[in-house]
């Protein structure tokens, strides 16, 4: 117990030098890991700052390129969605000519059926199918046909229009993602480390479901502009054909049409000459009726000039019967008053045949002048449809190109 309370040990010179070396060694230890670990550290501070600065270069480069792509693909589809908008501002003006040249062909249309109708009241042996009905027949098919043809071509281009506000749509919609995706990256090519406001947002990027690569964003501004490629030139084939079909179509209606005014012009000069031939007959008729007339007369006059002396050549035969005895005697005067009187009566038979056939001539003469006379009014009847009616109705029709 007096041990414990009595002073320390005291070491050797040898235990006190041995403690201190291995202090001293302990220090230089510590101190050379220290500077190890200083150096480590500088060397990789700098790396770090090297290797940052080199990321934040090469990300603002990526940037920037990402940038030009944006904008190229932009230009790009801002060129084809102009292309989109004009093609379909064209192909309205062009719908609204094929509208009007569909309206256009009603009026002849139904002037055509009009004229057919008219002709439908023609009487008689005039009621013939004509030329001009044939080609009025070959204009209602052309007019129809031509109808037909435009409205169907009326429904290519408002679904041709659909097509492209359709391509129009998808490359506004792309056009307004990459206005605000660019928008985004010039946003982020403009920040720096001393940029106020920096928070980094959300920290976890790893994992986004919804992103595309590259390619297959580059893909879809390929898509969207061979789509707008493929729809222009569908519409540029198309108004190449609506432009010959309109000029072709107003080219036939115009050909059938003046065609049939040819026919109509045609048969309006051999009606006219027909009536004129009518009309010379009825005059040569009627003046062969009163020539008829008046043979009639010279019969009726020839048989009353016959009678008084077939009654004196009678009368004398009556007195000469009453001679007496051989006076009663058959004599050159008796033999010439019986011939005389035979003559007579025989004169005044045929006078009286000759009365009746010219009496039954002059009922055929009638009866062919009321023929003619019937055939005449029919022939005007026709004239004043075709002539009058038929020209009033076509004659304000122009077939203009459309």
């Amino acid at each position: 117990m007096s041990r414990l309370m009595g002073p320390p040990d005291k070491f050797l010179p040898s235990e006190w030098k041995h403690v201190n070396q291995m202090h001293f060694r302990s220090s230089e230890a510590e101190q050379s890991l220290s500077q190890r670990l200083t150096a480590e550290c500088q060397r990789l501070i700098e790396e770090s700052d090297k290797s940052t600065k080199h990321m934040q270069q090469d990300a603002q480069k990526k940037l920037e390129q990402r940038i030009q792509d944006i904008r190229f693909w932009r230009q790009e589809l801002d060129q084809k969605f102009e292309e989109m908008v004009q093609e379909i501002e064209t192909l309205i003006i062009f719908k609204t000519r094929v509208e009007r040249a569909l309206e256009s062909c009603s009026e002849p249309f139904q002037v055509t059926l009009q004229c057919l109708t008219e002709r439908q009241k023609r009487v008689a042996i005039d009621l013939v199918h004509d030329e001009v009905e044939e080609e009025l027949l070959k204009e209602k098919e052309v007019i129809e046909g031509v109808m037909v043809l435009l409205q169907r071509t009326l429904e290519q281009i408002n679904e041709q229009i659909r097509l492209i506000r359709s391509v129009k749509y998808y490359l506004e919609k792309d056009l307004q993602d990459k206005f605000q995706a660019e928008h985004i990256d010039d946003f982020c090519a403009l920040l720096t480390n001393a940029s106020p406001g920096l928070n980094g947002g959300n920290s976890d990027f790893s994992n986004d479901g919804s992103a595309v690569t590259p390619e297959e964003w580059e893909s879809l501004c390929i898509l969207n502009i061979s789509k707008a490629e493929k729809e222009k030139n569908n519409s540029l084939s198309l108004r190449a054909l609506v432009d010959s079909l309109l000029e072709q179509t107003a080219a036939d209606m115009r050909r059938q049409y003046e065609a049939t005014g040819r026919a109509f012009g045609l048969r309006i000069e051999e009606t006219k000459t027909a009536k004129a031939q009518l009309e010379n007959q009825l005059n040569e008729l009627l003046a062969e009726t009163a020539n008829q007339e008046k043979n009639l007369e010279s019969l009726r006059v020839a048989i009353a000039e016959k009678e008084a002396p077939l009654k004196v050549a009678q009368t004398r035969l009556s007195s000469r019967s009453r001679r007496p005895n051989v006076e009663l005697c058959h004599d050159t005067a008796q033999i010439r008053l019986l011939e005389e009187v035979k003559e007579l009566a025989n004169h005044i038979e045929r006078l009286t045949e000759a009365h009746k056939l010219s009496e039954m001539e002059l009922k055929a003469l009638a009866r062919r002048q009321l023929s003619l006379e019937e055939e005449i009014q029919v022939k005007t009847n026709s004239l004043y449809i075709d002539e009058v009616i038929c020209h009033q109705l076509r004659q304000p029709v122009v077939i203009h190109n459309f």
